[in-house]
């Protein structure tokens, strides 16, 4: 029997709401941390990605105590390509804290989240962070999160849901907004009070079900998953009822469960505790552990099936290992495999000269090209595709989007209109207090390279957020946009006044004195063609000077791309050449003979 009583609760809401804020501040006033030790902010957030992007990427579990209940808080992400994650986490927990902006209100991504905790039959609480703000608005707000429960079909309980309103950041909770508060004491009260502890029923036989992995360079492959039921101990046979239906007999090695940040091993855990283990090295999402003497399904986990390839290739540049030390075929096939291990929306097929990686969305594979390049990867990355199916009558089918989009109302016209060529069909459209929202169902290939676009056309205040809807008929040709590109022709180091005199017909995407090869893309032609150029030719010297000839040359900041507007930019026939110190773009046959007769053959 446990001996205490356990409450899991999952913190929701769209990116930079304050989800792994006020998860900080549930640790520091729980007593996790020594009078002495030093704080972090979003301590949560471990992975050094996580920390320079303000996102939460993997979700995390913590554990706290309270008036003799333990806690265990789950930090979830906000961004839609990782919302497959959100929703095996919402299987674990008994309730969940819906954080809100008091002056946005709920935006888009908290939908997808809420709809899935609420198809649970979850009575969610919800928190109105931020109301020191100036513009904060929390009473309409609380009327705009009823509005969005009612819309997604809660029952009479669900509407009901509590509300309490808060500074996450500094560590303040109150019942009313007119309350003076000091502490979240109030939010701690009202999780014991509104949840109810997760049933003791260690007697019973075990049931568990993995609803995340995680990998571990000594013990292997994880597992992480709540008790349903029963008792889990070390050295003991248990059942695993697999993906496909099969069973097997498995012996867990080790246990681990969470106190505070850290994971302490066990010989036991009981049920309604979220644990950890090792032994079952292949071990996968959905697939249950259960006690010889019952051996009892559960409803399986989807997992979601990818709808974006890229193809991972071998770096054949000149520049090839100047700043990575991880160049070779097999070295990038050790690396994804790994990454096999706990990221179950990838999907690797071998082609030549490298991989065919399938992923979920832009975000999802590139974060990991962005982890590869700082573990000293070198290689490059073709344009990102979509991945069609062929129905039982022979029609192409492609994955569709639903695409929801906040942004100010003088903009919405630009976004339709964009969203129309796109092959978009409107579901919805509403206007209120000046922001216009849209509801459309898009070709996913016709939002690929769209966000840059999307942040341009809004003035950098739209919200969009995707989710994926499913496959239907080809949409038909969609217009893709951009301009032709200027290619280096040799080898060298650029010069001031040659990409002085080019970018009189063009945007540079190069500093002066950056070393170039022939076949890099330099710069961006301002009509649709591409152009071979050299940029590294300087001004021919003379020993006659002539009036207001020598001076200083002024040059426009070049074009300087990220990894994701980098693999939204390029075309068919280019990489994106990915490397510890630099993102370089080129074409894929670098010899412009060669490159003529590629192109030649492709069109034919």
């Amino acid at each position: 029997m446990r001996n205490k009583s356990i409450i899991n609760v999952a913190v929701v809401a769209h990116v930079d709401a304050g989800k792994s804020t006020l998860v900080d501040a549930l640790l520091q006033q729980s007593g996790v941390f020594h009078d002495k030790e030093i704080l972090i902010e979003q301590v949560m957030d471990s992975n050094d990605l996580e920390r320079e992007r303000g996102i939460t990427i993997y979700s995390k579990n913590c554990a706290i105590e309270h008036k003799g209940t333990k806690i265990n808080i789950v930090d979830t992400p906000g961004h839609a390509d990782f919302s497959s994650e959100v929703e095996r986490i919402i299987k674990t927990v008994d309730t969940v804290i819906l954080l809100v902006d008091s002056s946005e209100g709920p935006m888009p991504q908290t939908r997808v989240v809420l709809h899935k905790a609420l198809e649970r039959g979850l009575k969610p609480i919800v928190f109105i962070n931020k109301i020191d703000k100036s513009d904060q608005r929390a009473i309409e707000v609380v009327d705009e999160c009823f509005d969005l429960f009612l819309d997604l079909g809660a029952n009479h309980e669900q509407l009901d849901f509590p509300i309490i309103y808060g500074q996450a950041r500094d560590g303040i909770a109150l019942e009313n907004l007119e309350d003076e508060g000091e502490n979240l004491e109030p939010l701690f009260d009202l999780l014991l009070k509104h949840t109810q502890a997760y049933p003791d029923n260690s007697d019973e036989p075990l049931q568990l079900q993995i609803s995340s992995l995680s990998y571990d360079d000594y013990l292997g492959r994880l597992g992480i998953g709540r008790i349903t039921r029963g008792t889990l101990e070390t050295k003991k046979n248990y059942v695993l009822i697999k993906r496909n239906g099969s069973e097997e007999k498995v012996k867990v090695n080790h246990i681990y469960v969470n106190e505070g940040l850290s994971k302490v091993e066990k010989d036991k855990a009981y049920s309604g505790d979220i644990v950890t283990f090792s032994g079952i090295s292949h071990i996968s999402i959905g697939e249950v552990i259960c006690d010889e003497s019952m051996v009892e399904p559960m409803e399986m986990i989807d997992i979601e099936k990818p709808t974006l390839s890229m193809n991972f290739l071998v770096n054949d540049g000149p520049f090839v290992g100047r700043s990575g030390h991880l160049v070779t075929t097999r070295q990038i096939r050790d690396r994804l495999m790994k990454e096999l291990e706990t990221n179950i929306g990838l999907e690797v097929e071998e082609i030549d000269n490298g991989y065919k990686v399938n992923g979920r969305g832009e975000l999802h594979l590139s974060i990991l090209l962005e982890n590869m390049r700082r573990e000293g990867f070198e290689l490059c990355v073709s344009k990102p595709e979509v991945l069609y199916q062929v129905d039982d009558e022979g029609n192409k089918l492609e994955p569709f989007e639903k695409v929801i989009v906040s942004c100010p109302d003088e903009y919405s016209g630009q976004v339709i209109s964009a969203l129309n060529m796109k092959k978009g069909t409107m579901l919805a459209m509403d206007s209120e207090t000046g922001y216009t929202k849209l509801e459309y169902l898009v070709p996913t290939r016709g939002l690929i390279g769209y966000r840059s676009e999307f942040i341009n056309s809004t003035r950098g205040m739209g919200v969009m957020e995707k989710s994926f809807a499913g496959y239907d008929l080809f949409a038909g040709p969609i217009e893709q946009r951009r301009n032709g590109v200027f290619i280096a022709k040799e080898a060298g180091k650029t010069m001031a006044y040659s990409l002085f005199n080019l970018s009189e017909r063009g945007r540079m995407m190069v500093d002066p004195a950056t070393d170039v090869y022939a076949g890099m893309i330099v710069g961006l032609n301002s009509r649709d063609n591409d152009l071979v150029v050299n940029p590294c030719k300087n001004k021919n010297l003379t020993n006659v000077r002539a009036s207001a000839s020598d001076e200083a040359i002024k040059l426009l900041d070049p074009l300087k791309l990220t990894m994701e507007e980098a693999l939204e930019f390029i075309g068919q026939d280019e990489l994106v050449e990915i490397t510890p110190d630099a993102i370089r773009l080129r074409k894929k046959v670098l010899d412009e003979i060669e490159r003529k007769r590629y192109n030649k053959q492709m069109m034919d």
